[in-house]
């Protein structure tokens, strides 16, 4: 459809028709949907970070993405690409031709003006920084930085990357919303297109592996120093024995699509997005940079469940924040209060940080990849490392999938994400019958 056709239609059905991953325990949809089944685990022991002296050693990194980045990109392209741009660019592209589009000529000046994206990130390019802006600057070597340095740092880098690579002529954009930012930026994506000012957006949330990133939270003591010698029982979500996140990084982007262009083109549909809504709890009532405002949390569930247009009773499965610290009672808390549900009739509830950790910006993205993979093949992936609940989570137990659980019945997931700032987004997405 050609952007003159785009119509203003809040009632425009939005659909997800490709996705690309690449995460701690996979790279690829397959890959990770295998990962996810087994309850493989993608943390893994750095030696550079107990080098450096690090309280907690242990992190989520993808594997095997130089070599994917020197398959998928130029040398030219390569040189100004920090690991947020490999993931975020591998993951997008991969959404691209998954939907069922080829990756344009560099030499083509078609532009695809009704297709854009948003590709969000928590803090972006602060291994570029801290390895090379930093000290070139410091040593006065200034002139040395070379000419890709600014579009390595700057927040929509990876967005920018993006659009050249596929010719995006909509709206392209970076969002940061810490923690929030990949649900957030696949909430703006559906909502765009809603409105009929795109045809097809590219959402989702990039975050590189860095030492300098991770070093902040290590001395905020919010990381999880008990399980070094254990990297795969360090993320525990959900456990009496959580002693705080494993810090991760990777990408997740789905391809968004009106349900007219989706079907007109006929392509293969995953699943719908229903609704979602995104709010702040302004740091009152217990919020704070670091702490949610438990109100908002709950206000944000029902607006989705109400933007949706379903009962909350529908929603089969959560896929929580939930991130291994304190905050994952009261989380459960407000997932209970928000969908009005009891322990008996509780949804099953999974963290896919057990798995990959917290990949901050790109935590979303990469964990609703997984909600709609779990909904294609009706599964829900267990949340590992939690076999000993928390005290207060306890009535939820048998909510909890240990190992993975077959749900022939699973149409309806929500998906949230809780960040710094006292910010919060929430989605859900149901599977696709035709």
């Amino acid at each position: 459809m050609s952007a003159d056709a785009m119509t203003n239609n809040s009632d425009r059905r939005v659909v997800i028709t490709g996705m690309g991953v690449v995460a701690p325990n996979g790279c690829g949809l397959e890959s990770y949907t295998r990962a996810l089944r087994g309850g493989v685990s993608g943390i893994r022991h750095h030696p550079i970070l107990e080098e450096l002296k690090f309280g907690c050693t242990v992190g989520g990194i993808p594997e095997g993405v130089d070599e994917i980045s020197e398959a998928y990109f130029r040398s030219d392209e390569l040189l100004a690409m920090n690991s947020s741009h490999r993931f975020g660019c591998i993951a997008a592209v991969d959404a691209w031709t998954d939907a069922g589009f080829e990756r344009p000529d560099p030499d083509d000046d078609e532009v695809y003006w009704e297709a854009g994206a948003v590709l969000g990130t928590g803090i972006g390019g602060l291994d570029t920084a801290g390895e090379k802006l930093v000290p070139f600057v410091d040593a006065g070597r200034a002139r040395r930085l070379g000419s890709t340095i600014v579009e390595q740092v700057m927040g929509s880098g990876v967005s920018a990357r993006v659009a050249g690579l596929l010719s995006l002529g909509n709206q392209v954009t970076a969002n940061s919303s810490a923690c929030s930012t990949g649900t957030e930026a696949i909430i703006e994506g559906y909502q765009r297109i809603q409105a009929g000012l795109a045809e097809r957006m590219l959402c989702g949330g990039t975050e590189g592996s860095s030492r300098y990133t991770w070093a902040g939270f290590d001395g905020m003591r919010v990381l999880c120093r008990t399980h070094n010698d254990e990297p795969e029982k360090a993320s525990r979500p959900m456990s009496a024995a959580a002693g705080g996140f494993v810090p991760g990084s990777g990408a997740g982007v789905l391809h968004l699509e009106s349900l007219e262009s989706a079907q007109g083109r006929g392509a293969r549909i995953y699943a719908e997005i229903l609704g979602g809504a995104i709010n702040c709890g302004g740091h009152r009532g217990g919020g704070s940079m670091t702490a949610p405002n438990p109100e908002s949390v709950q206000r944000c569930i029902r607006e989705a469940v109400d933007r949706a247009a379903i009962d909350s009773n529908e929603i089969d499965a959560i896929s929580g924040h939930l991130t291994a610290t304190g905050a994952d009672p009261k989380e459960m808390s407000s997932w209970a209060k928000g969908l009005e549900r009891s322990p008996e009739n509780f949804p099953v509830i999974t963290s896919t940080k057990s798995m990959i950790g917290h990949a901050l910006g790109a935590a979303g993205a990469l964990e609703s990849v997984a909600c709609v993979l779990m909904l294609r093949d009706r599964f829900v992936h267990p949340s590992i490392n939690c076999e000993d609940v928390h005290p207060e989570i306890e009535a939820y137990g048998a909510s909890i999938p240990h190992v993975v659980r077959e749900m022939p019945e699973l149409n309806t997931m929500i998906k949230a994400g809780f960040g710094f700032g006292d910010v919060n987004a929430c989605a859900i997405f149901r599977r696709w019958a035709d």
